[in-house]
């Protein structure tokens, strides 16, 4: 990519105003660059309202503030290599982008977005934000993971994606996923069913994110092979699981002995991922979350990792990072 650069001269010198035109090389599709009725174009300007944006042929022209124009260089940048690999832009893509850069954390996102956890059913799965690229290195680099945060922030998701890339790989030879679902026996009375219909109610979202990942007529199948077992996390006590992908979600809902439980059923040739909202803990008020105090308890214990997840990592509708910032302030009134 080559670019040229000019600075308007004042009185007192070179002033914030700079053009720079940049070169797209003759291998990347403009129309892909650009997205379908120029989208992605249209996302950048809508980031950067005051820098005038012009692209024609294989050319694009920035000319407003020196800062922003830099930005968006470095946008441009990230996009077309992203583009060189195969990665579909969007609007989306643009604006985490945008993120990632003025946040100057140090993470690329070309790095981020490209980054392939799992291809499966027609779509990739990738993460979306540093943080959640922060997170899936931790679930490769460690044997018990903590991913922690808010809603919407793919804690669940992402780790469902590992397990089953490991289940792929035939690292692990199945995939352990339970909840806290039930607390007490006695819960389980008061809803209508068999057993299994009483259980399923608590542990549908694990369902709902196997089912984006694996081909839902082998499911049967491999639950019924005990390749994949989706269990409450009291049928977890007294067993070991080795050469097994376990992940606990919802742990904000673990008692300080559950949690202890939990992780020592860890086998040889395992891994564990617990994930859980510290906001949004269910227990009665008497009793503690495990997964409050666990950082403070196996903080110098080595391949265990914490990962702590924002609103900037969420990845649902963005009213949803308003949503949780907004009772963030609230609770510190």
């Amino acid at each position: 990519m080559t670019d040229s650069t000019s600075a308007r001269r004042g009185g007192a010198g070179v002033t914030a105003h700079l053009e720079h035109r940049i070169t797209i090389p003759p291998e990347i599709s403009m129309a892909e660059l650009l997205g379908r009725r120029d989208e992605v174009l249209r996302a950048v300007e809508a980031g950067f309202r005051d820098v005038d944006i012009h692209a024609r042929g294989n050319e694009i022209t920035l000319a407003g503030p020196a800062g922003d124009v830099a930005l968006v260089a470095r946008l441009v940048d990230e996009l077309v290599e992203m583009a060189a690999s195969g990665t579909p832009l969007t609007p989306d893509v643009v604006t985490r982008s945008v993120a990632m850069l003025a946040a100057d954390a140090g993470a690329r996102p070309a790095d981020v977005l490209t980054f392939n956890i799992l291809s499966s059913r027609g779509k990739t799965i990738r993460p979306k934000t540093t943080g959640q690229k922060e997170y899936v290195d931790a679930i490769d680099r460690h044997t018990v993971t903590f991913g922690i945060g808010p809603a919407g922030t793919g804690k669940t998701y992402l780790a469902m994606a590992k397990a089953v890339q490991a289940l792929q790989a035939r690292e692990v030879n199945r995939i352990v996923l339970t909840r806290p679902a039930v607390e007490a026996g006695e819960r389980l009375g008061f809803l209508p069913g068999t057993l299994n219909d009483k259980i399923d109610p608590y542990l549908r979202p694990l369902y709902d994110a196997l089912h984006d990942m694996v081909d839902p007529d082998s499911i049967p199948r491999l639950m019924e092979a005990g390749t994949i077992e989706v269990a409450p996390l009291a049928y977890m006590r007294g067993r070991t699981l080795n050469d097994s992908f376990i992940i606990l979600d919802e742990a904000q809902n673990t008692s300080t002995e559950q949690m202890k439980m939990f992780l020592t059923r860890l086998g040889f040739g395992s891994r564990v991922v617990v994930t859980g909202d510290v906001t949004q803990v269910d227990l009665p008020s008497a009793t503690t979350s495990g997964l409050r105090v666990v950082e403070s308890i196996l903080a110098d214990v080595d391949d265990v990792a914490f990962c702590r997840l924002s609103s900037s990592d969420v990845v649902r509708h963005r009213l949803v990072s308003d949503i949780i910032d907004a009772y963030a302030r609230w609770d510190r009134t």
